[in-house]
């Protein structure tokens, strides 16, 4: 099968990899999408940890192909959406219930291959049905609105509150949606890319901002809004994170849901914490989201059709993760067999 191989930071190869024999408790899924990652592009940078060599992609979705049991053979031909994150079950945090913070946590697209090639081989617990007539495109976005899901529940927003959201990409946009769906009386997207802005006002911000036009803490006073009860930091840049703790005003939540690089600090003035008694929260993938994930997508509570979605084979995941490093798309899929 051709495949899409990380071998270490700067150095992604299209390969001919075999297709090895299934072991017990394992699917063979023909993939139909791969979504690409802001984490792809950290790993591919090496700003991002890995286990090289390995196939790329964790925001995936296919058809089941081959089983390693006749026990599900009912399996074969059914659509799946596959959760990458693969929990021991047994260290301190996943008996605690916190299988998302496992000590031994492994990835799909991360440590184990992944999503982008032609097939996949993955643990069936792994799997979750989708319905047959969800839009492939659609299925690429159950893992990432898995996370921001979890996301939401860590921000706590609650009916009538100020959302202000840094970032309108893949994640901005969705976290605009699942905000108002918690309630938010009003959500404001800072976002510099004009295409993104008009997507999230269409999506139903009740305010976009262009930070690049000036002071953002001036342009939401110009609005009269004197800063968020919470504020959700999407874009992974030690900047917009000391702007998210400079807009949430006094009594509010920030979080860091962006994934910035390894090593990268932000100056911290402990005093304006203590003085705003601000809560800042992180949040690390899915914890048993992804039902609830598969359910908003299905009954159209979360919207991705709004989205520019450019489409490309294996052969041009390079230009995938250029268009999505450089924030030309809302999101960049894989479609491994067209």
């Amino acid at each position: 099968m051709k495949a899409a191989l990380f071998n270490g930071p700067r150095s992604l190869t299209i390969t001919s990899k075999p297709i090895r024999k299934l072991e017990p408790g394992e699917l063979l899924v023909k993939v139909e999408v791969c979504g690409v990652c802001g984490t792809d592009v950290h790993i591919v940078d090496g700003t991002s940890r890995s286990t090289p060599p390995v196939v790329l992609g964790h925001e995936y979705a296919g058809v089941v192909a081959d089983t390693a049991s006749t026990d599900n053979r009912e399996l074969v031909g059914r659509r799946v959406a596959v959760d990458p994150n693969i929990a021991c079950g047994i260290c301190y945090f996943c008996r605690r219930g916190l299988v998302h913070l496992c000590s031994n946590l492994k990835a799909l697209g991360v440590d184990i291959d992944g999503g982008m090639a032609e097939y996949s081989i993955v643990p069936e617990r792994q799997v979750y049905l989708i319905p047959p007539a969800m839009p492939k495109e659609t299925s690429a976005f159950i893992e990432p609105v898995s996370c921001t899901v979890h996301g939401i529940d860590r921000a706590g927003v609650k009916a009538g509150d100020t959302v202000i959201i840094i970032g309108g990409g893949t994640i901005g946009l969705i976290m605009l949606q699942l905000a108002k769906n918690a309630g938010a009386a009003s959500v404001i997207v800072l976002e510099p890319i004009e295409h993104k802005r008009r997507i999230a006002a269409e999506l139903g911000a009740e305010l976009v901002l262009d930070p690049s036009q000036g002071d953002p803490s001036a342009l939401l006073r110009d609005a009269a809004i004197q800063g968020g009860d919470v504020v959700i930091e999407c874009v992974g840049k030690p900047q917009t994170m000391q702007l998210a703790i400079d807009l949430a005003r006094r009594g509010g939540t920030v979080e860091f849901f962006g994934v910035a690089p390894i090593g990268e600090k932000i100056p911290l003035e402990p005093n304006q914490v203590y003085y705003k008694e601000l809560t800042i929260v992180g949040s690390y993938v899915n914890p048993h989201t992804f039902d609830r994930s598969i359910a908003l997508l299905t009954s159209g509570k979360l919207r991705v059709d709004a989205f520019q979605i450019d489409r490309f084979p294996l052969d041009g995941v390079h230009e995938a993760l250029r268009r999505q490093k450089e924030g030309t798309t809302i999101k960049s899929i894989i479609v491994p067999n067209s």
